[in-house]
């Protein structure tokens, strides 16, 4: 099982705060470094230093680290046009020597858009769809060749589709979400992974079960596709640690966050679960960036016996 570090920066995080986790989840092992791509903090508190642009962090870290694989999980419609975006990932792709995965989403906190003057229009899941088909076909268009699209919300003529990443035939796509129909035939359809978030896993397997489903309709092999999930985990060698750690992250957290209280025994007894449901990666949502420790005990006494479940 592969597991993963994902920062909400928009909880108040500077660039070098984002490079110190990021070195660190590198050093222990794990197999990737993810943020969100956010501007407004959740829940209470003054959200200093302020939040940081997602894709420019994700452009410095490609050039400050080595090994770990970086993305976003997720980023909007919402925030950029598909054919910029497109650019920007593959630019940092190139930068990162093939290390980066998009992660796609429709968007949902009206008051982030409203504080920063973004449009938050509706039917964003037919805009996602529609991003989800360009961003592939620009990066799908054999050079020298040019790429259009007509749909309901974007249009592009004879796109160059230039540049390209330096994964071929593209960087991973992530597609993820509970809806019971759009969502999994989205990910079947356009994405190399799907996630679930936050729920017990005999309901994560329900939608596992309903991508897979989807999968088949088409025609994919549902094999393909990589089922992860997002956990919010305190993890600690006492329960004082862990309901030290459980309050630092509520404190920094909007009120309905689940936080799963566990030893690594613990964890790693819960990620069995998971992993019998079909989940191979695990996203591990981090808000106290200041607290390396509950990172260098997961890298130590979780990460190497979670390779082999």
């Amino acid at each position: 099982m592969d597991l993963r570090i994902l920062t909400e920066p928009q909880q108040g995080a500077s660039y070098d705060t984002l490079l110190r986790v990021a070195r660190a989840a590198e050093d222990l092992g794990f197999g990737g470094f993810f943020r969100s791509d956010h501007v407004l903090r959740g829940g209470t508190g003054d959200g200093l230093p302020g939040p940081t642009d997602c894709w420019t962090t994700l452009a410095g870290l490609a050039r400050e680290t080595t090994r770990i694989r970086l993305g976003s999980l997720v980023t909007p419609v919402t925030f950029r046009l598909p054919g910029p975006l497109a650019i920007q990932v593959a630019q940092v792709d190139q930068m990162s020597g093939g290390r980066v995965e998009l992660g796609l989403g429709t968007g949902w906190d009206a008051a982030e858009h409203a504080a920063y003057g973004i449009p938050f229009p509706a039917k964003r899941f037919d805009r996602l769809e529609e991003q989800l088909e360009i961003v592939k076909g620009l990066w799908a268009t054999p050079e020298g060749e040019t790429y259009s699209f007509q749909g309901a919300h974007y249009r592009l003529a004879d796109s160059p589709a230039l540049p390209k990443p330096a994964q071929r035939p593209h960087p991973p796509i992530i597609v993820g979400g509970r809806g019971p129909e759009r969502t999994p035939r989205l990910a079947a359809r356009f994405a190399t992974e799907y996630n679930s978030n936050f729920r017990p896993a005999d309901q994560v397997a329900e939608s596992y079960t309903r991508v897979r489903e989807a999968c088949t309709a088409i025609g994919r092999d549902p094999g393909s596709l990589t089922l992860s999930v997002t956990l919010v985990v305190a993890c600690g060698r006492t329960d004082a640690e862990i309901e030290r750690r459980a309050e630092a992250i509520a404190r920094i957290t909007p009120p309905n966050q689940v936080i799963l209280r566990f030893t690594p025994e613990q964890l790693l007894e819960r990620l069995g679960e998971y992993h019998a449901i079909g989940t191979r990666r695990v996203y591990l949502r981090t808000f106290d960036l200041a607290d390396l420790d509950q990172v260098e005990l997961i890298g130590s006494a979780v990460l190497p016996r979670a390779g082999i479940l």
